[in-house]
């Protein structure tokens, strides 16, 4: 066949293609509707950046004007909400157990009087860290909390000494310390999350819709009328198949860009071509993924539990998560086999950070590896295709 006649055939298998994603719901809720969801729920639901209002407890045995002022400190901030005083430390401990409270102040009785005699009172400050975001973010201010109070008591006696304001904040803070937040100064969750969230669930729906789509030509018995259609030529008879869900899958990669970049504003300093071919990349990678893992193992079951697993791996070896580098060095050669790795580190080097592409020439590289798998299994997908009989 020349050249024409197979960007003929490839569009008829295409259109063919078009008409069983027309015919069957799973691709319209895979393919569109899932992936709008997905993008509106995850930037939806860490809309405001970082936890709010997170209940937090008070056990005040000393009840003083200051104790109270401190309280009422705790309450204003952006991520606490005091939302009940308690008795003592075990009723205030017990409500922490059922998930009430995430955190509480503990106020010894004489914490006033300590404080304003400098003799250091004892402030005790309890968190969980089942969940990890609120407990550090809790810790954090109540040791503000502790913090001012004991900056609060300093301040007055000093003054009551006669020492001058700028003396007071010399022995308080004798380092002053100048503290920059790069990239993400918002320090937002929404920016921190939902850009490689999204992107995976995006990844995992290609994996299992590209494995879906040739395992069902084989399940209904449509294979050997899909390579005839081809010119019995498995590569025409796979493009064919993989351009309609390529423009579906690219067209929603490129919205979700759109909607965080775009609209939200979402920090990009690498620019809007670098998106645009980091999108392509990524669409073109969980392809080739998944057309390789069923020609590796042409079982539909398989091949969709397989793609599943790797889905869902990569978000832990992705490096978004929990950076790679802290793990052993086995784990940080086994990332290197997921697409959603590469994806990342090109996203973090050259759109966040704004770095030139060749910073992340592995991961480009990579990228257009995994897009490329699919030549290693052609021979073996086609053999399945006319020889393999579907056992459910």
């Amino acid at each position: 066949m020349n050249a024409a006649e197979h960007i003929r055939r490839t569009l008829n298998v295409a259109a063919r293609e078009c008409g069983i994603l027309r015919s069957n719901m799973i691709y319209l809720f895979c393919m569109v509707i899932f992936p709008v969801v997905i993008v509106f729920f995850f930037t939806s639901l860490m809309s405001e950046g970082q936890p709010e209002d997170m209940p937090v407890g008070v056990v005040d045995m000393d009840n003083t004007t200051t104790t109270r002022s401190m309280t009422r400190k705790l309450d204003a901030f952006q991520n606490t909400r005091v939302v009940r005083h308690f008795n003592d430390i075990s009723e205030a401990r017990s409500a922490m157990q059922r998930n009430e409270i995430y955190a509480f102040l503990y106020f010894p009785a004489g914490t006033t009087d300590k404080l304003l005699s400098m003799r250091q009172p004892k402030i005790s400050i309890y968190y969980s860290n089942t969940s990890l975001t609120a407990g550090a973010l809790l810790s954090k201010d109540l040791k503000i909390i502790a913090t001012l109070g004991s900056a609060g008591a300093g301040s007055a006696q000093m003054s009551a000494k006669g020492y001058t304001e700028r003396q007071i904040m010399a022995f308080l803070q004798p380092v002053v310390i100048d503290l920059h937040t790069i990239q993400n100064p918002w320090v937002s969750y929404n920016i921190y999350l939902s850009t490689m969230l999204i992107p995976g669930c995006i990844m995992l729906f290609i994996f299992l819709i590209t494995v879906y789509s040739i395992g069902t030509e084989l399940k209904f018995g449509r294979s050997k009328e899909w390579l005839a259609m081809a010119g019995n030529s498995i590569y025409v008879a796979v493009a064919g198949k993989m351009l309609p869900q390529f423009i579906a899958f690219i067209t929603i990669t490129l919205a979700y860009m759109l909607y965080v970049f775009g609209i939200l504003d979402f920090p990009h300093p690498g620019g809007t071509w670098t998106m645009i071919l980091l999108g392509l990349l990524s669409v073109v990678s969980a392809q080739g993924f998944g057309i390789f893992m069923f020609g590796l193992m042409p079982s539909l079951r398989m091949s969709m539990s397989t793609c599943s697993l790797w889905a869902v791996i990569s978000f832990s070896l992705s490096g978004a998560a929990y950076p790679i580098f802290s793990m052993s060095p086995a784990i940080e050669a086994l990332a290197q086999l997921f697409p959603l790795r590469h994806y990342y580190m090109v996203y973090h080097l050259c759109v966040f950070n704004g770095f030139p592409l060749s910073y992340a020439w592995f991961n480009i590289a990579a990228l257009a590896g995994f897009a490329c798998l699919p030549v290693f299994i052609m021979r073996n997908l086609k053999r399945a295709m006319l020889e393999f009989v579907y056992i459910p």
